[in-house]
């Protein structure tokens, strides 16, 4: 059973989530402020934080960096739940690193689906346990990646972009279809904040950033191998 953990400091909604979430088989955790929504995120280390951004003590983007700080739920997935629906609001929450970003009002079906698709995002990948490509090495069951046999720091978004795109190698992979791959759907704002992704994986690769090229006006790819 997974557990997550709700930072909400309306307790109607949080209550209301939490229903929603219990009735579809997950455990609930709730946490009121910032600093409670910290602490207990830290000492429970949930499946997965629904993150409020307009909290009291310390706001939601706050607590978000802190958690990304400490090795304990650096790698935990967040949704960012907020009444800002502006779509600079959105690209704001996922370039900060959010898994995904929800407004207010929303429909508990849609939430739950947003919750099914990170938490399977997050999951073990199926299949082989490891797989090389070039100079890259990925160990899918505990989403480790290897540069040269190095071992290097991906997030978990980072590593799945990057395993879907050696897996097929030499062929552009569609910006819409990279989306669906990763977060599950394709929607304006993560098809922004992908680029931003990018970039980022390409500078964590150094020099062998170039194997991931940009294919204009359809999305990206990893450069075949000639080994």
């Amino acid at each position: 059973m997974h557990r997550i953990l709700i930072v909400e400091d309306e307790r109607d909604i949080a209550d209301l989530i939490a229903f929603n979430l219990q009735r579809a088989g997950y455990e609930a955790i709730k946490a009121y402020d910032g600093i409670e929504g910290t602490e207990v995120a830290l000492r429970e280390r949930p499946d997965l934080i629904l993150l409020d951004l307009m909290l009291p003590g310390r706001d939601g983007y706050s607590v978000f960096r802190e958690l990304r700080r400490d090795p304990r739920t650096v790698n935990t997935p967040v949704i960012m739940l907020t009444a800002r629906a502006q779509t600079e609001d959105r690209i704001q929450g996922l370039e900060a690193g959010a898994d995904d970003y929800l407004t207010k009002p929303f429909s508990p079906k849609e939430l739950m689906l947003r919750v099914q698709a990170v938490l399977k995002r997050f999951d073990p990948t199926p299949g082989a346990v490891d797989f090389s490509y070039g100079p890259f090495r990925f160990d899918k069951n505990a989403q480790k990646f290897y540069l040269d046999s190095v071992p290097t720091d991906l997030t978990t978004t980072e590593f799945k972009l990057m395993l879907f795109l050696c897996e097929r190698p030499g062929k552009a992979q569609d910006r819409n279809e990279l989306l669906r791959s990763v977060w599950g759907y394709s929607d304006a704002a993560h098809s922004r904040t992908l680029d931003t992704h990018m970039k980022r994986l390409r500078n964590k690769l150094g020099e062998h950033g170039t194997w991931v090229e940009t294919v204009r006006g359809i999305g990206y790819c990893v450069t075949k191998s000639d080994a």
